[in-house]
């Protein structure tokens, strides 16, 4: 039964792909080097049949790992780094002076959820009034004294101080180094264009919505001194429901040819439970780019709030920082009882969500087989791997040359069926996958029951 449904795809991916090459005949390959290459969006994807993208939601734990009455948490926003040589994890959160200034607060755990108590109050560099965004230049950076940044907002905009150790800041700028006009930003580090990135906020009506509405803009710099005029990334549309705002977003984080960051959506229309006190909800979606200027957002949530009636976070799960923790995703985010408004100083705390890395997207098939194809692609590297979920399936894939045909020892019918769970589980074929690394092709999946993620090479 299964070589002769192999044989039926095969009859209907080479009418498919025959019309598909005469279709991208002119196209530049895609050029796709060790990756990981995630399925985010359809920059990887021709077309696919019985196939659904799906949101893959991380698991929480039950309760928050800083708390507002013990730990003094009192805002959504957050560091949590791991010190690449003695493993431990440091947070900086922020702890309240008033209702409009903070202070940093600092602790360590030996696993990102247990922390070493009571936290520790650092010293302000300048007047703080809200925000935590730390970036760690790593040991070898040239000047140890910058090793670590932090950004913040106060006095009108983003500023900036440096530390040798995350404990001791100096100011790097004596002014904000970009203004802006909502109290919320976020400073971080792009790997792929080595580059530092501002996210700021904007309250402030428009064309394309009603009232005033807060969405985020972006800036970037060589040096921490000289900013780019921001720009707006994220904007509401005719297609958001209510009041919807984007409060900020942060968290971002490299993955491949992607940043990936975390949208902190309000609703301060909704209340928490139906004909309840409207006071105001908050989930996370993704959003990513490609370019590192221009944003796609996910309008599914990818953290929302905890459906359980009391239970702290509610009303508001806001996604604030991303780290790599081995084979996992730790995804931590401001949890909020009751509203956006309520007892900030006790109600507001920080969890902990969990997933398997960079299993954020699914292109997802069932029982139904689903096709997936790539676009015309040129690969490098000595394995190609997926990041997929077939235990309960399978997963074969093949190759189709520039004439539309599958190439010879390529074939679904030469691929050994992948029926794991793996975040690089290998392709193989009865010939070697260097004889077709270099050249244009398309690769083409069979997907039964089972979840792909990402495409991986192996150098």
């Amino acid at each position: 039964m299964r070589g002769s449904l192999l044989v039926c795809w095969s009859v209907l991916i080479m009418a498919a792909t025959l019309t598909q090459a005469a279709s991208d005949a002119g196209a530049t390959p895609i050029r796709l080097g060790p990756g990981p290459h995630l399925l985010l969006d359809d920059y990887l994807i021709a077309d696919q049949t019985n196939v659904k993208r799906v949101v893959n939601q991380p698991g929480r734990l039950p309760n928050p790992v800083v708390t507002g009455p013990e730990d003094k948490c009192f805002q959504p926003y957050m560091t949590i780094l791991r010190d690449p040589r003695t493993k431990r994890f440091r947070v900086w959160y922020g702890i309240p002076e008033n209702q409009g200034q903070s202070h940093l607060a600092y602790m360590e755990s030996h696993d990102g959820i247990r922390w070493v108590r009571p936290h520790r109050v650092l010293e302000d560099p300048a007047f703080i009034q809200f925000g935590v965004s730390i970036v760690d230049s790593g040991p070898d950076f040239p000047d140890p004294s910058m090793r670590y940044k932090y950004g913040w907002y106060g006095n009108g905009g983003l500023n900036v101080a440096a530390s040798p150790d995350g404990l001791t800041w100096k100011l790097i700028a004596d002014e904000p180094v970009v203004r802006h006009g909502h109290d919320i930003n976020s400073l971080h580090w792009d790997p792929i264009r080595k580059r530092y990135v501002a996210i700021v906020s904007f309250y402030q009506e428009g064309d394309g919505w009603a009232g005033r509405r807060r969405h985020p803009w972006e800036s970037t710099s060589e040096d921490l001194i000289n900013w780019k005029k921001p720009w707006p990334i994220i904007v509401p549309d005719s297609k958001d429901e209510g009041e919807t705002q984007f409060y900020a977003m942060s968290g971002l984080t490299a993955r491949g040819d992607l940043l990936i960051g975390l949208l902190k959506v309000l609703r301060d229309d909704l209340p928490a439970d139906e004909g309840g006190d409207v006071r105001g909800i908050g989930y996370t979606c993704l959003a990513w780019s490609r370019d590192g200027e221009h944003w796609t957002r996910d309008r599914d949530p990818f953290l929302p709030r905890n459906p359980q009636p009391g239970s702290w976070d509610h009303a508001m799960t806001w996604g604030d920082c991303q780290l790599l923790v081995g084979d996992a995703t730790y995804i931590y985010y401001g949890g909020y009882a009751r509203g956006h408004k309520v007892e900030r100083f006790t109600e507001r705390q920080i969890g902990l969500a969990r997933m398997p890395r960079d299993r954020y997207v699914s292109r997802s098939a069932g029982a139904e087989e689903g096709l997936l194809r790539t676009p015309k692609v040129v690969m490098d590297g000595r394995v190609l791997t997926l990041n997929v979920n077939a235990a309960g399936g399978v997963v074969r894939v093949q190759a189709v040359g520039a004439d539309g045909k599958p190439i010879k020892g390529f074939t679904f019918a030469d691929c050994a069926p992948i029926k794991s769970d793996s975040l690089a589980a290998p392709v193989r074929w009865k010939r070697p996958f260097s004889q077709i690394t270099g050249k244009p092709i398309r690769l083409e999946f069979s997907m039964r029951n089972a979840q792909l993620y990402a495409i991986g090479l192996v150098k």
